[in-house]
């Protein structure tokens, strides 16, 4: 049995049947538990919700747990490799999809899109005062700095230089790119912009410090939200320390309705969705349609993490 374990929009599910065949597939919603089926599963299609020890060790005949798309900081990896469970993502199948909601989130806050999008739906585009218009800006003449430079990054750099930005990155290693690779405490020093890209490890958990950004700059946080303190965060957003911030991600998901962070007018959000794309979705099935099929016929997996 291979179990998609989401909650899957219509687009989804006919992209789910095209390519692995009507009914192949079971649909579990995300918030509902995998008890029921997890005697049966052979192949488990993760994208969010948690995947514990405690279901590992009730699911005998899992074989593969697919994560659709590329941090697996959700999934328990040493219960997986104790109990023969093969772990895989997929790199660069989301690519596209996040380097251009790190853009749109960039463009949201320096332009204050939600603060005047609010204003006009209410029939008062032109009372605002007009200091208003002293906060907005452009990417064009400021310094985006990338903190990793894997695929999204890839991608985006280059359309934001096209736009007239400096960038700057950082990385493990210095790349072939024509972009000036900084260490990461003066990347985050010296940017108007920081935008995230590396995965969560014990390494980069809350490596990213708001106040340690130069004052008046942007964090757009596109990766995983525990890689920043998130109190700190928001310190620095209602003292006035960040001009602003981009964030589709969490330590919390889904947000909580008494999140600090709803309250401040200067912080755009959007919920875990930078990946979520019809075209991602299908690139991403096509990936674990191909590791289902190699698993059934003993191949070597695509990606596999564990």
């Amino acid at each position: 049995m291979i179990v998609l374990h989401a909650r899957p929009s219509p687009g989804f599910r006919e992209a789910v049947d095209a390519i692995f065949g009507p009914g192949v597939v079971t649909h579990v919603d995300e918030a509902a538990p995998l008890d029921a089926v997890a005697s049966e599963i052979t192949a488990l299609l993760h994208v969010l919700t948690p995947v514990t020890p405690a279901f590992i060790a009730s699911a005998p005949k899992l074989k593969l747990i697919q994560k659709l798309g590329v941090g697996v900081n959700t999934i328990a990896l040493d219960a997986a490799r104790d109990h023969g469970v093969a772990v895989c993502n997929m790199p660069g199948t989301n690519s596209q999809a996040v380097a251009e909601m790190a853009l749109s989130l960039m463009m949201a806050v320096l332009r204050r899109t939600c603060f005047f999008d609010a204003r006009t739906r209410a029939g008062e585009g032109w009372t605002a005062d007009p200091s208003e218009l002293d906060s907005v800006g452009e990417i064009g003449g400021r310094t985006v700095g990338l903190v990793g430079f894997g695929h999204s990054a890839g991608l985006l750099a280059p359309a934001l230089a096209a736009l007239g930005a400096k960038v700057v990155y950082t990385a493990r290693t210095a790349r072939d790119v024509p972009y000036d690779f900084l260490p990461l405490d003066r990347l985050v020093a010296e940017s108007d912009i920081v935008s995230l890209h590396m995965p969560l490890t014990d390494e980069t958990r809350a490596s990213i410090d708001p106040f340690a950004m130069k004052r008046g700059a942007v964090l757009v946080n596109t990766a995983r939200g525990e890689l920043v303190d998130q109190t700190r965060l928001v310190d620095a957003l209602s003292s006035g320390h960040l001009r602003g911030a981009g964030l589709d991600v969490f330590a919390e998901e889904p947000l909580p309705r008494n999140n600090p962070l709803l309250a401040l007018p200067n912080a755009v959000l959007a919920p875990h969705i930078a990946w979520l794309t019809p075209e991602t979705l299908v690139r991403s099935l096509s990936v674990a349609h191909e590791n289902c099929r190699r698993l059934a016929a003993g191949e070597a997996l695509l990606h596999q993490v564990v």
